[in-house]
């Protein structure tokens, strides 16, 4: 399979700015230096794992958003969809509060570094509680390729992070 894309983390100022941002008020840094880089949990795996950077739990009806400390490099012509891990989105409609994820490839040198932040719902519908420990899968990103319709070149550049594309 030909290799389109790179997961790296971002800066630790950048972590550390998103995290105080999202509320995050645990350490920070240790939180930083144990986040791991999303992979595939098997060969025939289409997803990769985002792995939760800290433990947290979820009642019914609850939202958190999550700097996962991770930002993607791929080549143009292709984008990373997130979805929850099927089994919590089975088991408690966990869903991404965007429905879908999606990552550009210019999303990569936007302002925030491309840091890839995440805010996920457990819909539960019998009152069930979500709890994801440090290290757990919780999300999975999937790396498209998509075409292009006839239209005129587009020369604006991302500058902004997420939303700035209106």
């Amino acid at each position: 399979m030909e290799k389109i894309a790179k997961f790296e983390k971002v800066s630790f100022l950048q972590y550390q700015k998103d995290a105080f941002s999202c509320s995050l008020n645990s350490d920070v840094l240790k939180i930083y230096e144990g986040i791991e880089l999303p992979r595939r949990a098997t060969k025939g795996s289409a997803g990769y794992d985002f792995k939760a950077p800290f433990d947290f739990t979820l009642q019914k009806g609850e939202t958190i958003t999550i700097p996962s400390g991770i930002r993607v490099s791929m080549k143009e012509g292709w984008l990373l969809a997130l979805f929850p891990r099927s089994g919590f989105g089975f088991k408690y409609r966990l869903r991404l509060n965007n429905t879908v994820g999606i990552i550009d490839s210019d999303y990569y040198f936007s302002d925030n570094e491309g840091h890839i932040l995440i805010r996920i719902t457990n819909e539960s519908i019998e009152n069930k509680v979500l709890t994801i420990h440090r290290g757990e899968g919780f999300v999975q990103g999937i790396l498209l390729p998509f075409g292009l319709a006839d239209e005129e070149e587009i020369k604006k550049e991302r500058n902004g992070g997420f939303g700035s594309t209106d």
